[in-house]
């Protein structure tokens, strides 16, 4: 037998018994990507509440969902990881979530007969700016783990002006006496609130992982 073709062999044998690891660089980049597009749509439906972007955002969540099973499924199956694998799950779960929360805002606009104002488009476009932060951030984790870390810093301060305009559309909209109305343009606040949570939770993790990896 040949040099090349024994070391052929003990490659491929290798390669069964020690399988490469995925790119979860890639993996993770890919994801954050896909909820830029949908919150974008998101800051679209607050300037224009068209039936035909609420129905695409809908869309979006569920090709996140099938994105994030198959994530999880990658990750379960990874014989080895580049990132702590615990940070790579709450990574996938947390850019889940503001796809989901993206979805139940505009359903619930919908159902309760809300529409955009002032308050609900500076949410969005925050949350915008955060996650455009943390798909860069993403991006440059493999290659410029520090840059990355600059990165999640800009989507917690995102998060963080998100919060204060929540609080600050609290404030005028509990003034009078239309109790109902008050009641549903909270609920719709709190989602976009939850959402800039999530976003801010999924930043933290980018700094958890860039601490380890430096």
């Amino acid at each position: 037998m040949d040099n090349n073709r024994h070391r052929s062999i003990v490659r491929r044998v290798l390669e069964r018994i020690f399988p490469s690891a995925p790119d979860f660089y890639s993996l993770l980049a890919s994801q954050a990507q896909q909820v830029e597009h949908t919150v974008n749509l998101l800051v679209d439906f607050m300037e224009s509440p068209e039936a035909a972007i609420a129905k695409q955002i809908k869309k979006d969540e569920h090709t996140a969902d099938t994105l994030k099973v198959e994530n999880i499924h990658t990750l379960n199956e990874a014989f080895s990881t580049s990132i702590d694998r615990e940070d790579i799950y709450r990574a996938i779960m947390a850019l889940d979530e503001v796809v989901n929360y993206c979805k139940t805002t505009v359903n619930e606009m919908d159902i309760l007969g809300v529409k955009p104002d002032i308050y609900t488009h500076e949410m969005a476009v925050c949350l915008a700016e955060g996650v455009r932060a943390l798909t860069a951030g993403y991006h440059k984790l493999g290659k410029a783990p520090l840059e990355a870390a600059t990165h999640a810093d800009i989507a917690r301060k995102a998060e963080r002006r998100v919060e204060k305009i929540y609080r600050k559309a609290l404030a005028a909209l509990f003034q009078g006496d239309d109790y109902l109305n008050m009641l549903k343009r909270r609920e719709i606040y709190r989602h976009l609130s939850n959402a800039a949570d999530r976003m801010a939770a999924c930043a933290n993790t980018l700094h958890d992982i860039v601490v380890k990896l430096t």
